[in-house]
C-alpha cells in the first residue's frame, strides 16, 4: 500500500506555473533560530518573510523578531500578495530575510534578499541545493554562505499541507548569510524537533486562509 503521507523527495520536478506550496514545519524555523542565529541576536530585529504561504514559518519567527512582516506571490489568505521578486523592496530595508522560496527560484531569492537584508539572509533549501556549477559560478564563488546549517533530522514536507507523521528521503538544510562574515562555517542542526514541535503547529485552523 502506497504512503500516502510520504513527503517530496528529492527528484520533485514542480510545473513552471506552480506556486511550489511545500509547508515549512514550525520547529524547522524554530531551529534556525535556537541553533543557529541565536535567540539573543535576533531580539527586537525585523524580519521578512517573501513566500509565507500560510504562514507556517512567519509565526514562529514571530516568536523570536521584534517585527515579522509577511508576503506571498500568491493568495493563502494569510498574509499580503505581493511578489518578492519584482517588488521595489529598498535595499537594507530590513534586518533578515528568512524563508522557504520555491526551489526554481531560490537562486533568484538569494540574490534578491542579500540586497534587501541589513544585516543577514536563511535560506531553507534541499541539501542538494549546495551543488552545481551554475549555483557555484553565481552565489558561492562570489558571496558564500556565512554558515551552512545541515539538518541532522528529516524536515518532511507535503504538497499543500502539513503532516506530522509524514516522512521523507530529502535532507534539508538552512544557508545563512550574516552581513559582515566572509568565513564559510560547516554546522550541523542536532535532534532538535521533539522539544521544538507543538500539537497546536498542526491545529486544522491554521491549515485554512484567516
Amino acid at each position: 500500500m502506497q504512503n500516502t503521507s510520504h513527503a517530496v523527495m528529492a527528484q520533485r520536478v514542480e510545473p513552471s506555473d506552480s506556486p511550489d506550496d511545500f509547508p515549512t514545519p514550525p520547529w524547522a524555523t524554530r531551529a534556525l533560530v535556537e541553533h543557529v542565529l541565536g535567540k539573543e541576536a535576533v531580539e527586537g530585529l525585523s524580519c521578512l518573510e517573501p513566500a509565507c504561504g500560510r504562514g507556517y514559518m512567519a509565526r514562529p519567527l514571530a516568536e523570536y523578531f521584534g517585527k515579522v512582516i509577511a508576503y506571498d506571490k500568491y493568495e493563502y489568505g494569510f498574509a499580503q500578495k505581493r511578489d518578492f521578486l519584482s517588488y521595489p523592496f529598498q535595499a537594507g530595508s530590513h534586518d533578515w530575510v528568512i524563508t522557504n522560496p520555491p526551489f526554481k527560484l531560490a537562486e533568484e531569492f538569494v540574490h534578491r534578499s542579500l540586497v534587501v537584508a541589513r544585516k543577514g539572509v536563511a535560506i531553507l533549501a534541499r541539501t542538494v541545493f549546495l551543488e552545481s556549477v551554475g549555483r557555484y559560478e553565481s552565489i558561492f564563488s562570489v558571496t558564500p554562505p556565512s554558515v551552512f546549517a545541515q539538518f541532522v533530522e528529516r524536515v518532511p514536507m507535503v504538497k499543500g499541507r502539513l503532516d506530522r507523521h509524514a516522512t521523507t528521503a530529502t535532507g534539508y538544510a538552512w544557508f545563512v548569510w550574516v552581513k559582515g562574515q566572509k568565513q564559510p562555517k560547516l554546522a550541523w542542526i542536532p535532534p532538535c524537533r521533539k522539544r521544538m514541535e507543538r500539537s497546536e503547529d498542526y491545529s486544522s485552523r491554521l491549515q485554512k486562509p484567516v
